[in-house]
Parts: C-alpha cells; structure tokens; sequence
C-alpha cells in the first residue's frame, strides 16, 4: 500500500512514525474517514472543514491548504489503483518533549491512506453498551479525535453479545450515538436524530440528512427505539438499518422504506 507522509509518497512498510510524536503518546490529532467514488471524494468539504475545526480545538495548525489535501488524497488513490475507495486522513500534533503541552512552535504530521471500500454490510443488531458512556460535556465529543477509548470499549461490548455495534448513551442516560455512527429514528412519521449537545458527533452524512431530508435533533431517550418504527445508522461509508438493539426488534425486524430510500440516494 502506498500512503502519503507529509507530503512525500511512500510503501506503508518504509514509513516511519517518529516514537515522540504526540499522536502516538497522546492521541493528541484528528482524523477523517471519506468514502471516494470514481475516483472523487464524498463531500470533502464539508470532511476538510471538521478536520479543520477539530485542529483548532487542539491548536493544530493545519500544514498544507485544503486544495493540496485534497490533491494528495486524489494522487494517494491513484497510486494504490483504485477508484472506489476509504481515505483516511490523520493529522497529529506532532513531534514533543515529554509533558502535555506542544512545543510551540509544533510541526504536525499528515498522513493519508487509502484502502478498497469494503462490501457494503448488511442490517446491524445493537446492544445498549454498559461498559462505557459518552461525556457530552467535553470538547473531545464535539472532534474526531484519535483517542477512540470509549468507543473501543463498547465495541469490545458489542462483540462479547455477538452483535455487530453498541448504542453509546450520554451521562444523563440519552441516547448519544453508536461507536461509528449517527443515529436515526423514525418516529410518527418524523426522522429524529440525537443532538450534539447529548454527545452526537457532528457527522458529516448526518448533517446531509438535517439539511436535504428534514431530519430533526431531538433529544432520544433508550425507551423511544420501542417507539420507532424504523432506525439507521450513518457515517461516511452510507446508510446501515438498525433493526434489533438489546434483543428487541426496531418496529417489524426489517430494513424500513425510508431508511431503504435514503441508503440508494445517498
């Protein structure tokens, strides 16, 4: 696999993470996962542009424009001869000293990989993960930070009951998000999502919905999937129906019209 480091193509076997980068000691970067289609990547924009809000969040100076980002991403693509594909972009704080600040100035890394797009995955049943909850009130909840404890954890969770994800609730006991996803449900006809200030990452597909389909934030509690004639998850990859959490049914059992509807749009 050929990834790009700083601006440098390479095999991913000779790349070379330096030990002190913060990255790797802290988890102190971003990241995006994009979905490319025919060589083109979904809704970058929108992807370069909570990239950049989340490097503001840990003082990140951003190292390249979001033209040359999206130039590498493209050129990273085409040298791993692929055309539908998974980009990732990571972007760490960079190399430091021990302690917790940066050093100032900071020279951050950029990393760009890409890989096939997976076979598309079929219909998910949940558990309510125990183990773990999203902190609503931390700036953290709000980026995609490479410290993914907690959803690695409940993940963990989920796979235990052999399931195929967990439902994150927030302190207050709301439904928040799952460990990769948005969460939709469809109640009396309206497409209800949790908001971000009870823990939702600020999806980028999720915000597509909330804009083109008139999907609503509304606070979830675990006792509305009863209520829900029909759920879905989202990320970058698409549209998966969530049809079980917790061993009980999501209305009949099945993928919904709706959810089946957005999943070929979008």
């Amino acid at each position: 696999m050929i990834i790009d480091l700083n601006g440098t193509q390479m095999e991913a076997t000779e790349a070379r993470i330096d030990p002190a980068d913060r990255g790797l000691t802290l988890g102190d970067g971003v990241f995006e996962t994009i979905r490319v289609r025919g060589g083109k990547p979904d809704r970058f924009e929108a992807h370069v542009a909570r990239l950049r809000d989340g490097a503001k969040v840990l003082g990140i100076v951003m190292p390249t424009t979001d033209s040359g980002i999206e130039t590498r991403l493209i050129d990273v693509v085409k040298a791993n001869e692929l055309s539908d594909a998974v980009v990732r972009i990571t972007l760490s704080h960079g190399v430091g000293p021990r302690g917790l600040l940066p050093p100032d100035p900071a020279v951050p890394t950029l990393m760009i990989t890409a890989s096939s797009r997976p076979d598309i995955a079929g219909p998910v049943k949940a558990i309510i993960a125990m183990t773990t909850r999203r902190n609503e009130h931390s700036t953290t909840a709000r980026i995609k930070s490479l410290s993914y404890l907690d959803n690695v954890i409940a993940r963990r969770e989920a796979a235990g009951y052999e399931v195929d994800d967990a439902l994150l609730l927030n302190t207050q006991g709301r439904l928040a998000e799952s460990t990769i996803a948005n969460v939709f449900l469809m109640i009396n006809g309206a497409l209800l999502t949790p908001p971000v200030s009870d823990g939702a990452l600020p999806g980028v597909m999720r915000a597509d919905l909330i804009a083109r389909f008139r999907a609503e934030e509304h606070p979830l509690e675990i006792d509305d999937l009863a209520r829900a004639e029909e759920a879905f998850l989202t990320n970058a990859l698409g549209i998966r129906p969530l049809i079980e959490v917790a061993g009980q049914p999501i209305g009949d059992g099945e993928p919904g019209l709706i959810t089946q509807m957005l999943a070929a749009r979008l």
